[in-house]
This record gives C-alpha cells, structure tokens and sequence, in this order.
C-alpha cells in the first residue's frame, strides 16, 4: 500500500511570524486583544520587540541609533511610500496614519543608547516614548477618551519593566525609584486595551517579588483576571 505524500507545510502569514518574534509576556498579554484590536496591538508589540533588539544586537551605540534612524524616518512617512516585504510595515497600515505617534517609541529606545550609567533622564524619555505609544494605539482604536489613563498605565509599565531588565545595576536602581514613585494602581481600561493592563500588571507584579518568573502560574491567574476582567 502506498503512503500518501505528507501534505505541504502551510507557509507562515505575517502575523504569526510576528507573533513568534514576541516575547512570552508579550504573547499573553495579546491573547486578550479582542479581534478588533489584535492586529494593532501586534504591531506595536512587534515594533517594541524589533526596537529592543536592534540595541541588543548592534555593538556600538552608533550602529544602533543608524537602524533606529531608518525606522523613525519609515514611521514619519505615509504609509503608502514604504517599502513592500516588511511583515511589520504591513501589519502598521492597519493603523489609519496614525502610525507617525510611534516615532516617540523610536525616540524612547535611542534614549538608551547612551554610555552607562544611563541618567534617569534617560529612563524617563524611555518610559515617556513607550507612554505615547499605547497612546497612539489607543487613538488608533478609537479609545480617544482613555488616553490619559493609557499614558499613566503604560509610563508604569515601562518603567518597572526597565527595573527588570537593565543591566547595570546604578541604572536598575534607578529604574526602580522612579517605578516605586510613580506607581499606577487601580487604573481601568477597557477591553480593546486590555493586553496594556496585563503587561503592567505581571511587571508590576515582578517589581514586587524579584525575577520570579512572569509567566509562573500565580502570574498566569493574574493575567486572566485583567485580561478577562479588567481589575
């Protein structure tokens, strides 16, 4: 009897390859974008993760503030004089023109391309830029009235993520100060934003008990709760 050939891998869309790019947090946190906010918040969460990598993965500074250049440059045109073949340029058309707001997140990460230790000037831009972003998502969806709330939340958000993360120790100390002060408890946002509440609540959470892991199970229940309920 003859084995039927297997069938042919189906090729990957743009929106899973972006999805694997993701860290894991990341991708919980967008399992609770409602279909009319998935694709949108992918792209900004894509553009984060691609935005950290290229200061990750560039050995002098100067290397990666010429990358970051081409990606403000991208972000200031119209969307139809951009480049065909980038997965994350498709994905940002959905944004309606209001992509230009993601410069500020450009801006945020050059921020901390400066020589070590960064300044808490530094950290703020960066949280600033990451603030204006979700902002910017959330005129995308259409959330005009949740901005200042966005803002706050996702200023906390980075700010505590920067705590975790950075690697000289003057500069994580820093990063934790200025989260401690600023701490937004108790803001609410609505179901298309939900994933902003997720990613502030398990960094918060992270803030709170060390390194333990973002995605331990107490976590994961944390997660459901804001993303399922929004509190």
């Amino acid at each position: 009897m003859t084995t039927p050939p297997a069938p042919e891998p189906t090729p990957a869309s743009n929106e899973d390859i972006l999805v694997q790019s993701l860290p894991t947090v990341s991708r919980l946190a967008l399992a609770y974008a409602p279909r009319s906010a998935r694709v949108q918040t992918l792209a900004l969460l894509a553009l984060d993760t691609r935005l950290a990598g290229l200061l990750r993965n560039s050995r002098e500074p100067m290397l990666a503030q010429l990358r970051l250049s081409w990606w403000r440059e991208s972000l200031s045109q119209p969307a139809d004089k951009w480049p065909e073949g980038e997965p994350l340029l498709a994905l940002l058309r959905t944004w309606d023109g209001h992509h230009g707001g993601l410069v500020s997140l450009v801006n945020g990460w050059e921020a901390l391309t400066g020589p070590a230790p960064l300044p808490a000037s530094a950290l703020e831009a960066m949280a600033q830029g990451r603030a204006a972003s979700f902002a910017t998502l959330a005129q995308a969806l259409g959330c005009n009235r949740e901005l200042a709330a966005v803002q706050r939340l996702a200023r906390s958000w980075a700010l505590a993520d920067l705590a975790m993360r950075l690697g000289h120790e003057s500069e994580r100390d820093a990063a934790r100060t200025l989260a401690l002060t600023d701490r937004a408890r108790g803001v609410r946002l609505s179901r298309r934003l939900r994933p902003l509440m997720v990613l502030h609540g398990l960094a918060d959470r992270r803030l709170d008990k060390g390194e333990e892991a973002a995605t331990s199970p107490a976590a994961v229940l944390k997660a459901m709760r804001l993303g399922l309920l929004g509190f």
